[in-house]
């Protein structure tokens, strides 16, 4: 789908061995919260494989975990006990600075919120993750932003800030953002949340095409209409798996 393609080359903590050829193993992982009010146990002993080339739900309740397990697979957060593997990739054992490095080239984060700068133009925040990688040659990458921007619709918004721009077009760029290195991976939590019905069709359209076109996609979301547009489905409980519906079939 994008023109430019990018040279995988960064240093990895490597596992021995891949569990089924996933791209994504998450091994007995536990996260334990520790507050005035006690021991909080947010997932208790995940199990989950992903395939390169899905777009995985993740969906439960308010508290069931969703947000905490897709925050282990960006590095965004560590387990207390457990693996977590991404293109064999030990995350877990990776120290902040190289899983700043890790997640910038692998994994593209997609927030509720859209969390763009509001000082820079839309371009300007498509173009930021590729001066802070370093993977874009310096003058191929105002080009890669607005390609990427024409991709998501937003190409007449380049010179626009995010004040200026609906929710919607805000989500648009902060998805074409996540794309700027060409990671393997996209992590989307809640995207459509703060987006009207139109606008999040067009959201999940996009997600689709990508998936089509070989990205990976989790997406966290509470609306199980939404869910069902995906490939598979996690269903979590109580910081526990209690559903997997398609995540280990081959992609269609």
């Amino acid at each position: 789908m994008f023109g430019i393609r990018l040279r995988r080359n960064e240093p990895q903590a490597k596992s021995g061995d891949s569990r089924e050829g996933s791209l994504i193993s998450l091994r007995r992982v536990v996260k334990t919260y520790d507050s005035a009010a006690g021991t909080f146990t947010a997932l208790k002993g995940i199990d989950l494989q992903v395939d390169a080339g899905r777009f995985v739900s993740i969906v439960g309740k308010s508290g069931s975990g969703k947000s905490t397990l897709i925050n282990m697979v960006t590095g965004i957060d560590r387990p207390t006990a457990g693996q977590v593997l991404v293109d064999n990739t030990a995350v877990h054992t990776l120290n902040e600075e190289q899983i700043a490095v890790w997640r910038g080239h692998t994994v593209g984060v997609i927030f509720q919120f859209f969390q763009l700068l509001p000082t820079l133009t839309a371009v300007e925040n498509v173009v930021l993750p590729m001066d802070y990688c370093g993977r874009v040659p310096p003058g191929e990458r105002p080009a890669r932003a607005m390609h990427l921007l024409e991709q998501v619709g937003m190409a007449d918004h380049a010179h626009e800030v995010p004040s200026a721009l609906s929710g919607g077009q805000q989500q648009s760029i902060a998805i074409a953002r996540a794309l700027a290195n060409d990671p393997l991976i996209l992590a989307a939590d809640e995207p459509t949340g703060n987006l009207d019905s139109k606008t999040a069709e067009s959201v999940l359209r996009l997600f689709e095409g990508l998936t089509d076109s070989g990205k990976t996609i989790l997406m966290v979301t509470h609306d199980n209409e939404l869910a069902e547009r995906a490939l598979s489905t996690v269903v979590l409980a109580d910081g526990e798996i209690v559903d997997e519906r398609g995540v280990h079939n081959a992609r269609r």
